[in-house]
């Protein structure tokens, strides 16, 4: 048995994958084009890979490969019709990274709500030190209590933000993109409303039909221009020239940015305008990847292919 970690770098050099080596051969490699893929597989029985394209074109000719693991939840890099007529397999993970996007939700958040970029620098850059007064009051900031709290993705992450929010005191509120999540315990709402009346919204959507360049202009124009906008889902629910062209405007307060249109980041990407950090912050796609977090998938993983050949 045979397996091949296509890009293993995507899940981090500090998780220890040895175990792997249970089921046989277990190949790694950090990363792989989409030209190296077929001579890398040609061999395999299993293929674990996050992102590399898995097609006809790659995995043709594996004549001995019968499961593909992603080592996410997305599985938009896999050709599902090629793989079902050629009998191969193929597993992917959910609900890994739950805790720890909602954990980053609030971190995002708090550092914009409460100006820590602004606070940080100014105690750093000496003027603290030469202050008459114990507190400084330069960016005013709220308490959460009372606030409201819009959700577009009412899913487990989307769930989690819920309830902690509401332990902060805050009215949580949501939309369903799909029409299809209902939830009693918070107030749906329809999205002109959600956009118009939340001081904080939240995205855990996934990226289809529905959720495509969601938050435009015309959306950011309905928003609060207090309000803080936050996307933890993915980074084409956001036209981001329109949010680059709110930040600026004063349309709304502040965003926090965990996913792109384009990731890497484009060098031409319209939010490298927003230099102020009480404004905006971007952080690299990094919101799903506690150690914790990706431990468990890997582990769910081992299981997975554990379970696939037993039976």
């Amino acid at each position: 048995m045979k397996l091949v970690f296509l890009d293993r770098k995507t899940v981090g050099d500090d998780l220890n994958l040895e175990k792997f080596a249970d089921f046989g051969e277990f190949v790694t490699y950090d990363f792989s084009t989409s030209e190296e893929i077929p001579q890398r597989v040609a061999d395999a029985d299993i293929i674990i890979t996050n992102k590399c394209r898995i097609d006809q074109s790659t995995v043709g000719d594996a004549t001995k490969l019968k499961l593909v693991c992603v080592t996410a939840t997305g599985t938009n890099n896999l050709d599902k019709e090629y793989l079902g007529k050629a009998g191969i397999d193929w597993r992917n993970v959910a609900g890994y990274s739950t805790e720890t996007v909602a954990q980053h939700t609030f971190a995002l958040l708090f550092y914009l709500y409460e100006h820590l970029a602004y606070y940080d620098d100014y105690v750093k850059e000496g003027r603290y030190v030469e202050d008459k007064m114990f507190t400084h009051f330069a960016k005013t900031f709220h308490e959460l209590t009372g606030k409201r709290w819009g959700i577009i993705g009412l899913g487990a992450i989307g769930h989690r933000v819920a309830e902690i929010a509401e332990a902060f005191g805050c009215n949580v509120q949501y939309y369903s993109t799909s029409g299809a999540n209902h939830d009693v315990r918070y107030a749906e709402t329809d999205f002109e409303t959600l956009l118009a009346t939340s001081d904080i919204l939240s995205i855990h959507a996934p990226l289809d039909d529905n959720t495509y360049h969601l938050i435009d202009q015309k959306a950011l124009s309905q928003m609060k221009p207090s309000a803080v906008l936050l996307n933890v889902g993915r980074g084409p629910i956001i036209v981001e020239e329109d949010l680059a062209k709110a930040l600026e405007n004063g349309t709304i307060a502040a965003a926090g940015i965990d996913v792109l249109d384009e990731e890497p980041m484009n060098a031409k990407n319209p939010l490298r305008r927003i230099t102020d950090s009480t404004k905006l912050i971007i952080t690299p796609h990094i919101a799903w990847a506690s150690v914790e977090a990706r431990t468990k998938l890997m582990e769910t993983i081992y299981n997975q292919i554990a379970e696939f050949l037993q039976g």
